[in-house]
């Protein structure tokens, strides 16, 4: 009789866990249990089906149930959720939410990949209807249908997803407001980048409302009416996105005795093998590594749980994958503005003993005599002793999604500026400057870097 894997998660995680273990062991019997009604869709695109770029919630599914078993001989069942797993019987108990029947399957080998689930503020009114979170394609499908029958929009929230749907909202001709707790949008990003993104937004009619705090939900017979910030001010709107951030989904191993780290994240090591040798673990639910540091995150990702859920499906393979570590490289954009990032920032840089440093240029993005050339900024940060690069960001043009790229790579091999400044990069006048941007930001650095004697 063959093996058999459990996948708990059909999505990004569990499904390349799956498509990797079934291709090299094509004897293991897999099979996938997805709570929702959609299996291996892009959640990331969730804004954009929100604005109608997207048209149908099917065009964000790579692959279907049906797909999955004739095209990768695997197992998948929607809407049915694990309740429960046993440890030393090896089985998980799953029911099917459509007709509440309840069966037990075993398995020989388990993967748990269940996501994140969406911070909700404590605060009274916030299950009033017309406030909404964003994870699922039905949460999706819900939103839009609310957006598409209001004129003001409130999005709780300055982070990138709130970000994305405030513009798609705008451009739908909704008056939108972003209201973030913090001093400023986009915490993880310079002052002066994020206020780039300020800009960017405001020039386009969403208003931002920084050091916002939202205490209180207003409604009439249950309906969101609008929102109380704690400094008295009142906005006005019947549809409210709440997204201020995730958490790992991860009490389902604990109730198992699954060991938990970092923000209650799924402790994995390298190789996404969890406490019990017989399960493995991959994706939002999961704690993470920093790449420089060593130290426990929790980057909530698309592309980490895709890589993840390979390594964790080649390693039930018998073959021996690693997972390194993470930089929380993040890129989005705003009306005409790209905006990009990855590495520490300079707080977290001290915290784990360097002495960071950074370099802040704007410089064309191609030949400043092309047609079409524009300004692109691009911030390093590096350590003044050693010179070694910790973080890049940037915001210009989509051409600073590959610079950060280059960067990304740069702090994966611990490059310093010095060796940055030599790279052979490309220049042609339609798509480089002869002096990049990266060429240009890692010699300004050179001259902050002081050699401890």
């Amino acid at each position: 009789m063959s093996e058999r894997l459990v996948v708990i998660g059909g999505t990004a995680a569990g499904l390349s866990a799956a498509s990797k273990a079934k291709r090299s062991y094509p004897d293991l019997a897999v099979t996938v249990f997805e709570k929702t009604g959609y299996t291996s869709y892009g959640s990331c695109g969730l804004p954009y089906f929100i604005g109608g770029i997207i048209q149908n919630p099917g065009d964000l599914v790579t692959l279907t149930p049906e797909a999955l078993r004739t095209e990768r001989g695997i197992e998948t069942f929607i809407r049915h959720e694990a309740l429960s797993i046993d440890r030393n019987a090896k089985t998980v108990t799953v029911k099917n939410l459509e007709d509440q029947t309840i069966r037990l399957v075993s398995y020989d080998y388990l993967v748990i990949a269940t996501g994140a689930y969406p911070v909700m503020p404590s605060i009274p009114g916030i299950d009033s209807t017309g406030v909404f979170h964003l994870r699922s394609v039905e949460d999706g499908i819900a939103f839009k249908a609310k957006a598409g029958v209001s004129k003001e929009a409130l999005i709780i929230g300055g982070g990138l997803i709130g970000l994305e749907v405030a513009e798609q909202l705008s451009l739908k001709g909704l008056s939108v407001t972003v209201l973030e707790a913090a001093p400023r949008i986009l915490p993880h990003l310079a002052d002066e980048l994020a206020a780039d993104v300020t800009a960017e937004m405001e020039k386009h009619g969403v208003a931002i409302r920084c050091s916002a705090q939202v205490t209180e939900v207003l409604r009439e017979n249950g309906e969101a009416k609008g929102v109380r910030t704690g400094d008295g001010e009142i906005y006005r709107a019947d549809c409210i996105l709440v997204s201020v951030g995730v958490r790992p989904n991860s009490s389902l191993a604990a109730d198992a005795g699954i060991e938990t780290g970092f923000l209650d994240g799924i402790a994995v090591d390298r190789y996404m093998k969890t406490s019990d040798p017989s399960v493995w673990a991959c994706g939002d639910c999961v704690e993470m590594r920093n790449l420089i540091t060593g130290e426990p995150v929790y980057v909530p990702a698309g592309t980490t749980a895709n890589k993840q859920g390979r390594i964790a499906g080649s390693n039930i393979a018998g073959e021996n994958a690693e997972f390194k570590g993470v930089l929380g490289s993040q890129v989005t954009k705003l009306f005409g503005l790209t905006v990009a990032s990855a590495g520490l920032t300079e707080d977290q840089a001290r915290k784990a003993g360097f002495a960071p440093v950074s370099s802040m240029i704007t410089k064309s993005d191609r030949a400043s005599y092309y047609p079409g050339s524009r300004d692109a900024k691009l911030r390093l940060t590096f350590d003044e002793n050693t010179g070694v690069l910790l973080a890049a960001q940037g915001a210009g043009s989509e051409s600073i999604a590959g610079r950060i790229n280059v960067l990304v790579a740069a702090i994966t091999a611990g490059m310093t500026v010095m060796q940055l400044e030599e790279l052979d990069l490309v220049y042609a006048p339609p798509v480089a400057p002869v002096y990049d941007p990266i060429l240009i930001a890692a010699s300004q650095g050179i001259k902050l870097v002081k050699p401890k004697q």
